[in-house]
């Protein structure tokens, strides 16, 4: 993996991290494009997601403060039932992860036409959000917050957005917009650093992932997923506060039907 095609690779990450068009999907696409493939992938694919959980811890910091602080507190209040929530949150990918990783790894590698078909239904999802009457909420319940994670567990699949997905079952869930898009990029915290953590520990165990990819193309894809990342965040924030997300179903139904062509084509 060339320096270009890293600082491409990540600066695609960095950006469809938070807006609702699948970072999985274009990481995938992208490297199909670029003919990377195997081990060089999957460190690069570490290595860009953990850039864009930094990105979430800096432009959120006051948030994550804010749970800290009253998590220390030791006491039953509003701060520790937001942690809960994260928490409850974490249990189907959690499930997924422990469970089914090897059947996930084996869906990422089943080509195109999968990514192709999941941004449609990613499509489908916001377009459905988009229309649904709103049923405002003062704050996420633990049903709510349960019923989000299984959405996040369902995007593990490639093309299937993550926060198209959360956001998207939370708007249909009836939850306020601003609350439900803070709620939806810290949910994923956890998930991303435990996994870094156990590759990791399989470096630590002797076992290659990076395969032959140079550390300063990684060196490039993080800082390129990390500051696209950064600004994404925040722009993502105030569009579900406006509600413009059929926009971004539009363009995954046009991503995906044209990868769906190309795959059946190729």
């Amino acid at each position: 993996m060339s320096g270009w095609e890293a600082l491409i690779l990540g600066i695609v990450q960095g950006l469809t991290e938070y807006l609702p068009v699948s970072s999985s999907g274009h990481l995938t696409i992208g490297s199909t494009l670029f003919g990377i493939e195997g081990e060089e992938n999957l460190a690069f694919t570490i290595v860009v997601h953990v850039a864009t959980v930094f990105s979430t811890l800096v432009i959120l910091w006051k948030e994550i403060a804010w749970i800290f602080r009253g998590l220390f507190k030791f006491q039953m209040n509003e701060e520790t039932r937001y942690a809960i929530n994260i928490l409850i949150s974490m249990i189907p990918v959690g499930i997924i992860g422990l469970f089914f990783k090897d059947t996930v790894e084996m869906i990422f590698g089943s080509g195109l036409l999968i990514v192709g078909c999941m941004l449609l239904l990613t499509a489908t999802l916001l377009t459905f959000s988009y229309y649904a009457k709103p049923r405002p909420k003062s704050s996420i319940s633990k049903k709510d917050a349960f019923i989000i994670g299984l959405a996040q567990a369902c995007a593990v699949m490639p093309g299937l957005s993550r926060s198209g997905s959360t956001i998207a079952t939370g708007l249909l869930l009836g939850n306020n917009k601003a609350t439900l898009a803070q709620f939806s990029f810290l949910m994923v915290i956890p998930p991303i650093l435990g996994e870094a953590l156990l590759d990791v520990l399989k470096v630590a165990g002797g076992e290659n992932i990076a395969g032959d990819i140079p550390a300063s193309s990684l060196l490039i894809g993080f800082m390129a997923a990390f500051l696209s990342g950064c600004l994404a965040c925040k722009w993502m924030i105030n569009i579900v506060k406006k509600g413009k997300l059929i926009y971004f179903a539009i363009y995954c139904a046009i991503v995906g039907a044209i990868t769906i062509v190309s795959s059946l084509l190729g």
